[in-house]
């Protein structure tokens, strides 16, 4: 097996012990992201849909280090600190993904890094 540790500058860095992903042979674990911005690594001014838009740029960022793109997203969890906004979520997942569309399941949370209101990980299967 090979394991390839996958980092980028155009997704917020992490802040703790951990990658932004793993990738083993042809499967990349991505950790979870909040919506950071990148360069600032503050969370981006906005509604839910600001912070979900963001949060699917940073996974994109992600999956394109790794050699890949949403498009190969396996498995999408979505953790929510008020799950009224899943349908924003659906809304915006519109906007990045196509059919067939990844697993998925949403959880609801008490709270997330720095006060953000969603945080999603993901597992892609490269091509």
């Amino acid at each position: 097996m090979a394991r390839e540790i996958i980092s980028t500058d155009k997704a917020p860095q992490a802040i703790g012990t951990y990658s932004q992903a793993v990738k083993i042979d042809n499967t990349v674990y991505m950790s979870g992201q909040i919506p950071l911005i990148p360069e600032t690594m503050e969370l981006v001014d906005g509604d839910i849909e600001a912070q979900i838009t963001r949060v699917f740029d940073n996974l994109l960022a992600v999956a394109n280090a790794a050699g890949g793109d949403l498009s190969h997203v396996v498995k999408l969890n979505v953790f929510l600190t008020d799950l009224t906004n899943f349908p924003v979520v659906n809304e915006v997942m519109a906007r990045y993904f196509s059919e067939p569309y990844p697993a998925r399941a949403a959880i609801g949370v008490a709270a997330l890094p720095k006060a953000a209101e969603v945080e999603m990980d993901a597992v892609l299967q490269l091509d």
